[in-house]
This record gives C-alpha cells, structure tokens and sequence, in this order.
C-alpha cells in the first residue's frame, strides 16, 4: 500500500479546505466536546460532592443509612456499565424523543457518570483527613455539619484537587464515544471528513492530533497546580 498517497497536497486540500471540512468538523467538533467537558464537569463535581459526602457520613457516624444505600446503588450502576451504553441508554431510552437535545444528554450522561467517580475521590479524600481533625472542630463547638464545612472540607479538597483534575481529563477523551448517538463532536468530525475524502490518515491523525494537544496542555496546568501545592505545604 503506497502510504505516501495520503499525505500528498491534493490530500491536504481535499480533507481541509475543501468545503471548509477543517473549520466545519474538525474546530467545530472540538468545540461541541469542550463544552460538553466543561458541564459534565461541573454536573460531576456537584453530584460527585453530594454523593461522597453522604458516604462519608455514613461512614463516620453511621447515619443517612438510606441516602448512603441510594448512592451505593447508583455508585454500583455507574460503574459496573460501559460509559457508551449509559449514553444510548439515555438518548433511546430516557429521552427518546426527536426534540431532545443531543448535547443536553451526552452533558447528562458524561456528568452523572463522572459523578460516580468524583464522588469516590471526594470520599477518600474526606476519610483521610486525620479523626483528631473531628475532634479539634468539635473541641471549638462545632457540630458535625459545621466540622465538615469549615475544617474537613477545605483540607480533602486540597488533598483530592490532582485526582479530580486527572479524572476530568480522563471524561474529555470519553467523551469521544459521543457519535453513538449522531452527535458531531471532535471524533465524530474526524470520521465524517473520512467518509467523504476515503482517506483514513489524515482527518484521524487531525483528530489525535487536536486530543494531544490538548490533553497535554491540561496535564501540563495539573502538573504547575500540584507544584504550588506543595510549596504551600512546605509554608
């Protein structure tokens, strides 16, 4: 197979700047997926706090005995199915109406399954503050809504800050499996260049290409984040 055949100028044209495929497909599928990343993230941050907090409740004094098994349902559901099918699960099922909006229900779908996620870093990060913490807050009068809030929190946030940066970069390149349900994100831009040009290299690469940089551009401010971190430790 002559490889060279893909890469050749009349390629580049065709793929890119016939039709205007760059800017239609491939920046603006880039832009569908990061607006989707940044609501699931934040849908994910607010049930994964809620969820882990009821959790770690239960844990430590044994009450919401009935929220805490709701959330270990939900907790097992999440993570014992694919994120795919919980998107088709949502779009044919839930939502199985011609007016629903697509990217309503992929941001739906990636944040209620994020959520499970966060909600386990949250409640790590809470059960690993130290118990004498708990004592300190209840020493100063505070009950044990009051202890969580202003001395548990703040110091489980810090400790789970990295872990939750790694868990949205991770629910940005999942988001790929978005045209599963016809939604034209990044990927899916990518592969309707490649139906219409029947040249796989260059609009996949151009795919590849875009997550790379900016996963690698997230990583990198994850990376400066835990260094001011530590240099706030050792303060």
């Amino acid at each position: 197979m002559n490889w060279a055949q893909y890469f050749s100028p009349e390629q580049f044209y065709i793929n890119y700047i016939a039709d205007d495929r760059f800017v239609t497909y491939i920046l603006g599928g880039l832009k569908t997926t990061l607006l989707i990343t940044f609501f699931a993230v934040l849908l994910g941050i607010a049930l994964g706090f809620l969820v882990g907090t009821v959790r770690s409740t239960y844990d430590k004094t044994g009450r919401l005995k009935i929220l805490n098994g709701i959330c270990r349902v939900y907790l097992s559901i999440i993570r014992g199915t694919p994120v795919v099918v919980q998107l088709m699960i949502m779009y044919y099922f839930i939502f199985a109406t011609p007016d629903a909006s697509k990217v309503v229900i992929a941001i739906l779908s990636f944040g209620i399954n994020s959520g499970a996620y966060v909600a386990e870093i949250f409640r790590s990060g809470i059960m690993s503050i130290d118990q004498g913490q708990f004592e300190a807050g209840r020493s100063l009068g505070f009950n044990y809504r009051q202890t969580i809030w202003y001395i548990i929190l703040p110091q489980a946030v810090k400790n789970v800050l990295p872990a939750l940066c790694n868990e949205f970069i991770a629910l940005l390149k999942e988001t790929s499996v978005s045209g599963f349900i016809a939604l034209q994100d990044l990927t899916k831009g990518g592969d309707i260049i490649r139906s219409r040009t029947y040249n796989p290299a260059l609009p996949l690469l151009t795919v590849a290409l875009v997550y790379w940089i900016v996963v690698t551009f997230l990583t990198a401010m994850v990376g400066r984040m835990e260094q001011r971190l530590r240099k706030n430790e050792k303060r």
